[in-house]
């Protein structure tokens, strides 16, 4: 089948499971993977992986790490790292990253898949916890505020690590490691210098008056409208060439430069218009697409022994679990409270799928990992919503919504 083909039934079949997921109020992704699993060699064997398809979502993942950073903000980072709420996301990042290690340490895993493992399952999709809590109707509460905190902070932490991973030799062992942390380190330094430098400036601009949206405004009277996609596509592209000059993955500084895209630099106006033009873009085509090549990659013969998938998503969900409820009771939650917290700290998705991806890609994992990455972040995605209602049955839900906190 050739290319334009191939992402055509990818594209109708992607986007035709993803919206029949939707409307029954779970993820779109879901259904997304499971159209490439449907077409690809684990079923149908229609569409096989290849790199042309590979080079799509290339930039499927630019443009997915571009809307999400859009969707943070920087100062959002800063205060997820303020106060109780630091210890909050230390916690819901560390306990399961030491548990999906210890995991790979007992089925004697490499070093590499050992810290890849612990990085997946440690990861909150702030898309999916969005969605979540906006679907409950508790985006005012408590739990939403902190959940999405938490989600800022333990995806930023993760493309932290994965700049770091990505410039450690495969084969890695602990006479080496601190030597390939200690470069990565400074390389990731000068990354960091670059990003806080320019929220420095930013920030200075503001406090002399000086509009900073004067500027793209300017460029678009001179190309006109349609130039301010560009434009952001250009500041971006700066950041990400500037990461991968440093050994990193493009995308990691691709995140960081969204990140500066503040409503404060456009006119509001031209920022709605920016995102509802990416989103078209990459909800409408290019994300369905990413998910569903995933699907492609997906062979449940590498499933000849079923204990370690298993294995892996019960310690996904039960790590993730333990540590949204301690560090929600730590932050002054009552108990039924921190449990739902835990549960919407369980969603993965999006960035756990990225970095799954990227280290499948760059043979950081086999086939068998990569697989079983992919079941459970279907998993943990789809189960999240069904133990938030479960700890919150019966009228209780009403009751949070409205203000009630249960004190069990």
């Amino acid at each position: 089948m050739s290319l334009l083909s191939s992402l055509l039934v990818l594209i109708v079949a992607a986007r035709l499971l993803g919206r029949l997921f939707a409307r029954y109020k779970q993820p779109e992704m879901i259904g997304e993977i499971l159209a490439g699993i449907l077409l690809g060699p684990a079923l149908l064997d229609l569409i096989a992986p290849n790199a042309a398809l590979s080079g799509v979502t290339e930039l499927a993942i630019f443009l997915i790490i571009l809307n999400a950073g859009l969707e943070i903000r920087f100062a959002d980072i800063l205060d997820a790292m303020r106060g109780r709420g630091l210890l909050l996301a230390v916690l819901s990042f560390l306990i399961p990253f030491i548990g999906g290690a210890a995991v790979a340490a007992a089925y004697e895993q490499d070093m590499m898949r050992m810290i890849f493992l612990g990085l997946c399952i440690s990861i909150t999709a702030l898309p999916v916890a969005v969605k979540l809590l906006e679907g409950l109707g508790i985006l005012h509460t408590r739990v939403a505020k902190y959940a999405l905190a938490t989600a800022v902070a333990n995806d930023v932490a993760a493309l932290f690590i994965l700049g770091i991973v990505l410039n450690m030799p495969q084969n890695l062992n602990l006479a080496d490691a601190a030597g390939a942390v200690g470069l990565a380190t400074l390389k990731l330094g000068a990354l960091a210098l670059v990003v806080l430098a320019m929220n420095a400036l930013l920030t200075w601009l503001e406090t002399r008056n000086v509009s900073v949206h004067a500027v793209p405004e300017t460029l678009i009277r001179i190309f006109g409208p349609e130039a301010l996609f560009g434009i952001v596509i250009i500041f971006v592209l700066i950041f990400g060439t500037i990461s991968e000059a440093l050994g990193f993955h493009f995308v990691i500084g691709a995140f960081f430069g969204a990140l500066f895209l503040d409503k404060r630099h456009f006119l509001a106006s031209r920022y709605e218009d920016l995102r509802a033009t990416l989103a078209s873009i990459t909800s409408g085509f290019l994300a369905p697409i990413f998910f569903a090549y995933l699907g492609l990659e997906f062979h449940p013969e590498a499933f000849s022994e079923f204990g370690f998938p298993a294995v892996v998503i019960l310690a996904s969900i039960l790590t993730k679990l333990f540590a949204g409820w301690l560090g929600g009771r730590i932050v002054g939650m009552a108990n039924r409270e921190a449990i739902g917290l835990g549960c919407v700290l369980n969603g993965r998705g999006v960035m756990e799928l990225v970095v799954a991806g990227i280290a499948f890609q760059k043979g950081f994992i086999g086939t068998t990992m990569f697989s079983t990455l992919v079941l459970m972040g279907i998993l943990t995605t789809f189960l999240t919503p069904i133990l938030f209602k479960l700890a919150f049955r019966g009228d209780r839900l009403a009751r949070y919504r409205d203000g009630q906190v249960d004190s069990q």
